[in-house]
């Protein structure tokens, strides 16, 4: 209590407040001026507030208080929560009503001012249903709720421009510069103009520039469009790269792989991707839906106090005190290892663990390779040079320098092979056009021999028929090579067959007894890996059992320990309690004493003296204060008069020292026909 008070006199006494109050003045207050000061900080928060109690009626006060406390959310501490007593506090001036409440309005002035500012014009008008059937004034319901929504995302703009950083004092110098820049650019614009008007044909010049500006920005953005593309065919080049591999291992994956194998391995990863999307990712998302659920019903609430937090705690140790003893008593009522079914759950727990740990790491293992993936291909985009292409190593450098050695000299033997094939081709070229032509020429002398002769077409028909006879033996030959080729495949294939058969059989006869060890084997290894799981269920049962014994004890030991702490806190309570109580006796009964030594030493007699002194000292100031207000007009009209006087004598005093210094001059000065008085 003694901290709400000092927090609160201090708030009061800073800016805007100033009341100038110490601990027991303010504790003093009468309910009145307690409710006056309450106003005050409403005030601050809301200027309509600003009003004098004194000329209120107290129904009036009491309903605008608690109108503005319901708009500003407020809620009452501890056992104010009903709230009748609360209203009753509020409309008497209780101090145990309005002093917390008072810490809850200083403690959050800047966020309450915000909200009464967005309460004046976001708390919506209630208008009956019965009224919102005529259209004037369901059209004015609509507009208004348009603006209601355009003031909130006009406050949001502007929240977000004040926290944007940017300063209205900077931009205006920014715009004064940018001004005088355009001013100077202006002038420059204009001093070139005039020079290159004297230069002659300056039209054509210009047109001659402007032009190349135009064919520069054309190649820049011809560069640009260039990069662009580099880019695009890197980034093919890329996804090439990425198919070819995918290609490579898919093609290796299915080597030594059959359908059996391909199946299996696909079932087994329908199963994992079915698990997490049926389980692990429904449990996620659920959690993740509560938490959010959780964190928004925590934004909703107002912030709370020290004393809300303090019985929220009690409530959790409360509340976790009564849990353990269900637990205690649950474990006492049935034991588990004498129920046989425990055994089971504790194994189908372990195991739905130990899948989760799975499918975490998988998931894991699934983020780190996508990572590996990003990484390699910024890697790859690293290691190539300006133009796209990858950057050559030394080592690399040098073979191809030999290899570029060594294909040089075989190029140039090529070329010398590729010039001299061109010329024999144009030699052949040139022969067979001569050929052609006279083909041509015998062609034409036979049609028209076949036309005199009335056998036209009998040559086309001659070659035709050559073409086919010729077309049918090729076909005959390939047919009687296909027959050959085929049976000497099979008996090559039978031969094979019986070679890898009679190699096989030793090696199958081995392999039968492995088979047989292999079952055995196996056998064996699932008996003792159903015993592994046993035992492992059973010392997991004993840790978990021991486990909470563990936890029981610690949260005994911390019971005791606050129990310590509170006896001893109670201890030394105790002891400030006499003190204060033996002091409060030597206060009664020097208040109570027969002796006048005695009684003044009593606390209640000092402060009673100091405070009939300033009540004296106030008084005399008062009457002081009468005495000047007064004496002021007279004083003033006094104080004038004497400046006056003072400026009059100043005036004489330099007319007597310059007709002194001219008498000792010798000359005498007339200054019109003006007067002089002399005093």
């Amino acid at each position: 209590m003694s901290q709400q008070l000092k927090f609160v006199v201090e708030q009061l006494n800073k800016e805007p407040f100033r009341k100038s109050f110490n601990l027991i003045m303010f504790d003093s207050l009468e309910p009145m001026q307690l409710l006056q000061v309450l106003n005050d900080v409403l005030a601050e928060i809301d200027p309509k507030q600003a009003i004098d109690i004194r000329e209120e009626l107290p129904e009036q006060t009491a309903k605008r208080m608690f109108s503005m406390l319901g708009m500003l959310k407020y809620k009452p501490l501890g056992n104010q929560s009903d709230a009748s007593s609360f209203r009753r506090g509020l409309v008497t001036g209780n101090k145990p009503v309005i002093h917390p409440l008072l810490q809850w309005l200083l403690q959050r002035v800047p966020e309450l001012k915000k909200r009464a500012y967005l309460a004046r014009y976001l708390v919506k008008l209630e208008v009956p249903a019965e009224f919102l059937q005529d259209d004037v004034i369901s059209d004015t319901c609509h507009q208004y709720e348009e603006l209601v929504e355009a003031f909130k995302n006009y406050h949001k703009e502007c929240e977000q421009l004040k926290t944007s950083g940017f300063s209205t004092a900077e931009i205006r110098k920014d715009i004064g510069v940018m001004e005088e820049e355009k001013d100077q650019l202006i002038k420059r614009v204009e001093r070139l103009r005039k020079r290159v008007d004297t230069v002659p044909n300056h039209q054509r010049m210009l047109e001659l520039a402007r032009q190349l500006r135009v064919e520069k920005e054309r190649e820049e953005s011809l560069a640009h469009q260039k990069q662009e593309q580099k880019n695009q065919l890197f980034r093919a080049e890329q996804r090439l790269q990425v198919s070819l591999q995918k290609l490579k291992d898919l093609r290796q994956a299915s080597v030594d792989a059959d359908p059996q194998s391909l199946m299996r391995r696909l079932e087994e990863e329908i199963k994992i991707n079915t698990y997490i999307v049926m389980e692990k990712l429904p449990k996620e998302l659920e959690s993740t839906r509560r938490s959010l659920h959780f964190l928004q019903k925590v934004a909703s609430e107002p912030s709370l106090g020290p004393a809300e937090l303090q019985e929220m705690e009690d409530k959790i140790k409360e509340v976790s005190a009564q849990i353990n003893q269900l637990t205690e008593k649950r474990m006492m009522r049935s034991d588990p290892m004498d129920d046989k079914l425990t055994l089971f759950r504790q194994q189908a727990s372990i195991i739905a663990r130990k899948k989760e740990a799975k499918a975490e790491e998988l998931q894991r293992a699934r983020e780190e390779l996508a990572a590996a993936e990003r990484e390699l291909a910024q890697r790859s985009s690293q290691a190539r040079g300006e133009d796209g292409e990858e950057v050559i190593r030394g080592d690399e450098l040098k073979r191809l320098v030999a290899k570029l050695r060594s294909k040089g000299g075989a190029h140039k033997k090529r070329r010398a092979e590729l010039a001299e094939l061109k010329a024999e081709n144009g030699v052949l070229q040139r022969t067979e056009e001569i050929l052609s032509q006279r083909n041509q020429d015998v062609l034409q002398q036979l049609q028209s021999m076949e036309e005199q002769k009335g056998i036209s077409g009998f040559s086309d028909t001659q070659e035709e028929l050559e073409r086919v006879s010729a077309a049918k033996s090729e076909l005959d030959d390939v047919k009687g090579r296909t027959l050959d080729d085929m049976s000497e495949m099979v008996k090559k294939l039978n031969s094979m067959i019986a070679e890898k058969k009679t190699a096989l059989a030793p090696i199958i006869k081995e392999l039968r007894p492995l088979r047989q060890e292999c079952q055995a084997l196996t056998q064996e290894y699932e008996e003792k890996k159903a015993q592994y799981d046993s035992c492992a269920a059973g010392l997991e049962s004993n840790r978990s059992k021991l486990e909470q014994e563990v936890k029981t004890l610690r949260e005994e030991t911390a019971q005791e320990e606050n129990r310590y702490h509170e006896l001893h806190c109670m201890k030394q309570a105790r002891g400030i309690a006499e003190m204060q109580m033996q002091r409060a006796l030597e206060e009664t009964k020097a208040y109570v004493s027969s002796d006048p030594q005695e009684r003044k030493k009593a606390i209640r007699e000092v402060y009673m003296k100091s405070i009939a002194e300033q009540d004296a000292l106030g008084k005399k100031l008062r009457e002081k204060q009468k005495a000047v207000r007064e004496g002021h007009g007279a004083n003033m009209k006094q104080v004038k008069m004497w400046r006056d006087l003072e400026q009059l004598l100043d005036c004489k005093k330099q007319c007597f020292q310059r007709a002194q210094i001219q008498a000792s001059a010798g000359q005498v000065v007339e200054e019109g026909a003006e007067d002089w008085l002399v005093l």
